[in-house]
Formats: structure tokens, C-alpha cells, sequence
């Protein structure tokens, strides 16, 4: 039985007493906003930059103060950039301090020359860009990096797209997204890692120095941008910029951790989200920009705001935009994306001092500081280099680790018999709307990435195989039969080639395709715009008559292997039931086809896990390995009624977090520990040996999670804690060994203290959260 009456090991405390509870009307009046007195002295120990930067804003008018804040989209297209209207005179008197969608190095020297040598002060731009997966070189959608649970490779990604746009002329990228997500119906669950806040948090620290390497000033890096702060993938419904509500002690336990350790890694700015937080909008949320952001994490980075931010305030009722804005300005947000509030209104805020100059340049001294480390007063032209813009962008080695890493995403959700790999077809059915989808395989927020030069599947194929493979191809069906959908999608981008012929004369030519070949390779999924930003969906079935042509081809008798393509968990429970084999390839960038192939003809193991549920019906979600028990837990008895159920379904998910197979298989013994108590400042060792019982060489990532069995808050039924990436070679074995120290069994208590509690505890070992192996220890207190 544990002892609540002492924390041991009390962290330093993120939430103070003072700044744990946020107050009810904490940004609602100028007598509440007027005790903030935030300062315009930078907080970091370099003197030089400090001298710097407060001569510049002595030389500042207020006009031009705010002008730094004001972040513009500027159009581009492939001459050079389409300064809309009347930017180009904003830049020349200094009322702009960044742009973003311009790239290219010409298209950048054009607007930096304007604005260093066009104004009074000759203050360079920012280049901001959606630099999500890759910037020209596309690697996989982020949650399918994730699944490569290669945090080497993840890093690696991050890094060549930061080679690449820097390059292009950019010096900062609105990645990375690390919001927390548990429902697969939020179209944005393909621009994070996943459902678990620890590899949440791994994830977040690796794309970061990606990104940002060692040193801002190098020619080669880029400005990362943490994103969306904060808890934007709790929206309510999965529905996009919809409500979010939730406990501090959810927030602190299980979604901000990510953020802080992109914060902690050193990230150089961050991005507001759409929603509200404790019932303020984020935008102009005190208390989560200064507070916590800046006071308890030590943040001393800009905050940008999401596209519009600070005028969808108004829309949530907080007043007028001129109230708004000063609201975002008091609570510590810096610039304004796109929506020109401080702009149009922060001067005669100043005027009529409801915003002070203190607040004002306290916001200017974060953008500035920012240009400084990047050396853009030093050279403002160090990213608008052409000639190596043609020698780095899409060079061979990025284009070969593209491919590679895309292999590592790929995830074996169902081999039955081992048709796979594809050893022994002579000929093939390839099959489906996404064979021959170049648009699609790249995925959305592919920013500059050309889909041209996407490798589609049916072209990775004869890549792979050349004619040693018959391919007889079929289209089967449309990728959506809803016109509105169709049409939706098209408008922005979607590329959908729709075949105007009846659905059953398309199924029926997938048929007679299927029954002259040895085995079917059906190509099916979502088209790219079906997910990211804007793209909830209710259902998250496979769209239109994809999975009529599925069960047409099941009666063919002949072995069925389904290549799924989405931006999410799909239910797929008819599919899971009925395919021989199952690959989830997520749209993987620009060698897509070339990874997928692959992987189907055995070049590459599969060794991807999802990192997130994948539900059996849609009805299940917001579903992740990670809940609560509650008080009548559902134990598998069929008539046992009162207990947390559904009538019509199972409680466990289709696939659990975790989980993914290999061409091989593994065998794990019984997790074995140092020592089965262990005091509150002890680390304790397990160790597991793991075998390769298969018939191929291959790799497994080995999982480690803890449960805090009794706690002063409820705790989770297991938690990840640590994994481990490991090759084994046919017949061969290795003793795995995990260190679990303090840290990893601290949470927030109802205080929200980060604490050690004393008592018992479980570890779980094994090759997914549900398929485990288990050992027991105890805690004692000091």
C-alpha cells in the first residue's frame, strides 16, 4: 500500500502554485492585463547580440516596431514571386518582417533586397515555409515516419529538408506539428507522431535538431517551429479547429509534454493553435503563452500565430480585432500570421496606452533576436546562394534516403501464410485508383515537392522486377463516387483522375484482370487531401466503391494482397478478415513506389509499428493503448453486463499501438530485473532476450512499458517508456537491456508536482502494447 503524505523526488516544479490554476478571467480586462509586466531585456547571455538589438530599437519608430510583428503570405508561381496587393510598399516602409510561401533563391534576393535596401533601417525578412515532410526530396507523411520508430532516420529527414530549403531561399519551417492524437476522424493525425505522449516527445527532440542542427548561423540550417500550441489534436468530434476542453492534469501528463521537449531542444519559435485553452483562445491565452511557455519552461524564442489566429478571435467572442490583438500581444504571442491585426490596430492601442512600449518592443526584441541567430544582419543573402540551390536540392544521396527511410514507415498489418513477400507471382492484378498515383503517393503539406517526380507504384514495380513479373493492370474503381467530394478535392490540388464509366463495368474489369493473373496487388486507400489540415472525416472506411471491388476480387479465389495508402488509421475490419496480406504504406514521398516495391518483393523486411490504434469500427474512436481502468472494467465475460462496454462490439481495437509483423518472426522470454525493489533514487535494469525464429533476416523494436499500479491519481494501464531497434539474423538471439531510471516512473500528482510515488509497480516487455510480457517491482520511499 502506498504513502501519499510525502512526494519523493519532487521535479522542479513546471506548475507553482501561483500559476497552476488559471485564473477566470485572466485576459479579459485592461485592470487584469495591466499587472503584466513582461520585459523588453533579453533573457539570454549573449551581450553583444543584446547591444545590438537595443540600439535598433531605440532607432525604431513605432510604425516600424510593429511592422516586425506583421507576417505576409506572398503568392509565387513559377516566374518569381506575386507580391499581393500593396505588400511590396509595406516591405519598402518596414511594416513587414517576414513572408512565407516564397521560395527559390530569386524569388527570396528579390523581397530581402527590398527590404534591406528599400528601407529606413534595412531590417531583413524571414522566409517561412510548410516545410513538413521534406521541402523539394518528399519523405513519408510524418506519422508515417513515426511508424519507422527509427528516430536516426526520423532526424535525418528533417535534416536533408533543411539542407534543401535552405537553399530555396527559406530560413524557417512550420514544423514540427507534435500534437498529441487519438482519433483518427481529425485529418491532421497525419502531420504528428502519434497517440503516446513519451515517443511523442522523442519524436519532437529529433526533428528539431533535424531541422536546426547545432548552430542557427550555418548556412545550412533552418528556424524550426513547434506546432500547435496547444492541445489542437484534442478538437472535440475530431472535427478541425474545433473546441477543445480537458483537466490540467491531462494537459500536464499527457499533451504538453511533446511541446516542451521541442522547447527543451531548443526550438526556435512557436505556433499558436486554433482552439481555446481553459476557455481562452490560445492566441491570447496569458497563461499558456507567458506562464507556462515562457516563465516555467524558459522558452526566449518568438511565438507566431496559426494562419489568421488573432482575427478568428473574434468569431470565438472575445471582442472586436482591435481587442483581440491586444489581448494576443499581452499574452505574449509576437507576430501576427497573415491577418494584419497588430498591424491595422496595435498603434493606436499604444497611443491610447492600452498595450505599453515595454509590451511592444518586448515582442520586437524576439523576432530581432531571431534574424540575429540566424546571421541574417550579418549576411542577409546567405540563403539566396543559386548555385547551391542547383548542386543540394534533389541530389542523388537525398533521393536514395528517401527511399530508404520510406522503406522503414512501411507497416505489415496481416501476411496470412506468408504471401508475402512476393517470391514466387509470375504474373500480377495490379489493381486499384492509387497504382498509378504520382499526386497522391507524395501526400498532403508536400509544400515544394514536385509530383511529377513521384514514383507511382505500378512504375516502383517494374523498377524493381523489370519483366520478370507480368503486371495486368486494372483501374477497379475511383479513388470517391461523392461529386461533391470529388469536386472539394480537385479545387485544391487533388489531381483526381475520375474514370467516367460505371462502377460495376470498372469492377468487372478488376475481375477478369484477377482471374488471369497468379496473385492481386489491390492499390486502395485515401487520395492525399482526405487528410491533413481541413480533412475530418466521419467515416473512415475506404472511400467510394473501394471496398465493393475488394470483395469482387475475394471471390476470384485468388491470394489478395491490399497496399493501403491514407493519412490515418482506416477501420478496416472486412479487409482485415478476408486479405491474405495487409501493408500500410501511408503516402511515402517521392520514392514511394520504388520503397513499396521493395518491400512487396522482399528487398527490404518490413519493420514499421503503427503509433497509432487503428479502431475496428469508427464508433470506438478516440481509442489508444494508454487509457485509464475504471471502476467495472470489462473483463471478456459475454453476458457480464454492467460493465464499461459496447452491445455490439469488442472494447480492443483492430490493431493495437505497437503492433506491426516482420517476414521473420520473434520470440521474447520473460522480461528478467536487477532487482525486484529498488529505492526512490535507484534505477532498476530488465533485461529480455530476444530471438529471430523466423526464415529471414530482420528487425524488431522491442517495447518497453511501465505500469504505476496504485497511485494518488489514477494512472494509466501501461505507459511507454523506452524501445529499442534491433537486427537480428535468422537463428540469431540478443539479450535486450532496458535502464529504468526515476524519471521514468514520475507523473503529476493532483498538485500538478511531477512526483515518485512509492509502491508497486509492473514492467512490460514485448513486440507491441498489447503483447507483452510482464514483471513485478516494487518502490520503496526513502
Amino acid at each position: 500500500m502506498k504513502k501519499f503524505n510525502t512526494a519523493f523526488l519532487i521535479l522542479a516544479c513546471m506548475a507553482c502554485s501561483q500559476n497552476v490554476t488559471q485564473p477566470d478571467n485572466a485576459n479579459t480586462s485592461a485592470s487584469t492585463t495591466a499587472t503584466v509586466t513582461p520585459t523588453a531585456t533579453s533573457a539570454t547571455a549573449d551581450p553583444e547580440m543584446d547591444r545590438f538589438i537595443s540600439e535598433l530599437i531605440a532607432k525604431m519608430t513605432v510604425e516600424e516596431k510593429i511592422g516586425q510583428l506583421n507576417l505576409a503570405a506572398v503568392g509565387f508561381d513559377v516566374t518569381g514571386p506575386i507580391v499581393s496587393e500593396n505588400v511590396d510598399e509595406k516591405i519598402q516602409k518596414g511594416l513587414i518582417g517576414g513572408v512565407f510561401n516564397t521560395f527559390t533563391p530569386l524569388a527570396a534576393r528579390k523581397l530581402q533586397e527590398m527590404a534591406v535596401t528599400k528601407t529606413r533601417l534595412g531590417i531583413p525578412l524571414l522566409f517561412g515555409y510548410d516545410v513538413i515532410h521534406g521541402h523539394r526530396t518528399i519523405f513519408p507523411i510524418p506519422l508515417g515516419l513515426a511508424a519507422s520508430w527509427d528516430l536516426n532516420a526520423i532526424e535525418t529527414s528533417a535534416r536533408i529538408a533543411a539542407e534543401e530549403a535552405s537553399a530555396d531561399g527559406l530560413n524557417w519551417v512550420f514544423s514540427p506539428m507534435v500534437d498529441i492524437a487519438r482519433d483518427p476522424r481529425w485529418g491532421r493525425v497525419a502531420e504528428g507522431a502519434g497517440e503516446d505522449t513519451w515517443y511523442g516527445a522523442q519524436v519532437a527532440k529529433a526533428m528539431v535538431k533535424g531541422y536546426q542542427g547545432d548552430d542557427l548561423a550555418k548556412f545550412n540550417t533552418v528556424m524550426a517551429c513547434v506546432k500547435h500550441f496547444a492541445l489542437y489534436g484534442a478538437a472535440e468530434a475530431g472535427r478541425d479547429y474545433n473546441t477543445v476542453d480537458m483537466s490540467m492534469h491531462r494537459m500536464y501528463q499527457e499533451y504538453l509534454p511533446p511541446y516542451k521537449a521541442a522547447v527543451d531542444a531548443g526550438a526556435g519559435t512557436v505556433m499558436t493553435s486554433f482552439n481555446e485553452i481553459n476557455g481562452i483562445p490560445a492566441t491570447g491565452n496569458k497563461w499558456l503563452m507567458t506562464d507556462l511557455l515562457r516563465k516555467q519552461w524558459g522558452f526566449n524564442g518568438f511565438v507566431v500565430t496559426d494562419y489568421t489566429a488573432i482575427n478568428e478571435m473574434v468569431a470565438h467572442g472575445v471582442g472586436d480585432e482591435a481587442k483581440a490583438g491586444e489581448l494576443s500581444l499581452k499574452a505574449g504571442t509576437d507576430m501576427d500570421m497573415v491577418g494584419e491585426v497588430f498591424l491595422n490596430n496595435l498603434n493606436k492601442s499604444v497611443q491610447e496606452g492600452r498595450v505599453t512600449m515595454e509590451e511592444l518592443d518586448t515582442a520586437v526584441r524576439r523576432i530581432l533576436e531571431a534574424k540575429y541567430k540566424l546571421g541574417l544582419f550579418e549576411d542577409p543573402y546567405r540563403y539566396t546562394d543559386e548555385s547551391r540551390a542547383t548542386s543540394t536540392i534533389m541530389k542523388k544521396e537525398f533521393v536514395d534516403a528517401s527511399r530508404d527511410i520510406a522503406r522503414k514507415t512501411m507497416v505489415l498489418l496481416k501476411n496470412q501464410n506468408n504471401i508475402l513477400p512476393l517470391k514466387q507471382a509470375g504474373s500480377i492484378a495490379l489493381v486499384g485508383p492509387l497504382v498509378n498515383s504520382q499526386r497522391d503517393m507524395i501526400g498532403n503539406w508536400s509544400g515544394a515537392g514536385d509530383w511529377k517526380q513521384a514514383v507511382s507504384v505500378e512504375q516502383g514495380i517494374r523498377n524493381v522486377v523489370g519483366n520478370k513479373v507480368k503486371i495486368n493492370y486494372a483501374k477497379g474503381a475511383n479513388i470517391a463516387d461523392d461529386q461533391q467530394m470529388i469536386s472539394r478535392l480537385n479545387a485544391h490540388g487533388g489531381e483526381l483522375d475520375i474514370d467516367k464509366r460505371s462502377a460495376e463495368a470498372m469492377i468487372q474489369e478488376a475481375v477478369k484482370v484477377a482471374r488471369n493473373s497468379d496473385v492481386v496487388v489491390a492499390v486502395v486507400g485515401e487520395s492525399q487531401g482526405m487528410s491533413g489540415e481541413a480533412a475530418s472525416r466521419s467515416d473512415i472506411t475506404l472511400p467510394g466503391q473501394q471496398l465493393e471491388l475488394l470483395k469482387a476480387l475475394k471471390k476470384t479465389g485468388k491470394p489478395m494482397v491490399v497496399v493501403l495508402m491514407s493519412g490515418r488509421p482506416l477501420a478496416l475490419s472486412w479487409e482485415d478478415k478476408n486479405a491474405d496480406a495487409i501493408l500500410q504504406t501511408w503516402f511515402s514521398g517521392t520514392q514511394g513506389g520504388n520503397a513499396i516495391a521493395d518491400v512487396l518483393f522482399g528487398l527490404y523486411n518490413p519493420s514499421g509499428k503503427i503509433t497509432m490504434t487503428f479502431p475496428e469500427v469508427v464508433g470506438q474512436v478516440p481509442i489508444y493503448y494508454n487509457h485509464k481502468s475504471t471502476g467495472r472494467p470489462f473483463n471478456g465475460e459475454l453476458l457480464d453486463k454492467y460493465k464499461s462496454r459496447y452491445m455490439d462490439v469488442t472494447n480492443e481495437p483492430l490493431y493495437p499501438f505497437g503492433y506491426g509483423l516482420s517476414y521473420t518472426t520473434f520470440s521474447y522470454s520473460k522480461p528478467q530485473l536487477s532487482k525486484t525493489t529498488i529505492r526512490a533514487n535507484e534505477a532498476l535494469e530488465v533485461k529480455v532476450d530476444v530471438r529471430n525464429t523466423g526464415n529471414y533476416d530482420g528487425e524488431e523494436v522491442v517495447q518497453l512499458y511501465v505500469q504505476d499500479v496504485v497511485g494518488s491519481v489514477t494512472r494509466p494501464v501501461k505507459e511507454l517508456k523506452n524501445f529499442q531497434k534491433i537486427f537480428l539474423k535468422k537463428g540469431e538471439s540478443k539479450t535486450v537491456t532496458f535502464r529504468i531510471t526515476p524519471e521514468d516512473l514520475m507523473f503529476y500528482n493532483y498538485e500538478l508536482e511531477q512526483v515518485l510515488e512509492p509502491g508497486a509497480f509492473k514492467v512490460f516487455v514485448g513486440t507491441n502494447s498489447a503483447q507483452v510480457q510482464e514483471a513485478d517491482f516494487t518502490v520503496q520511499g526513502e
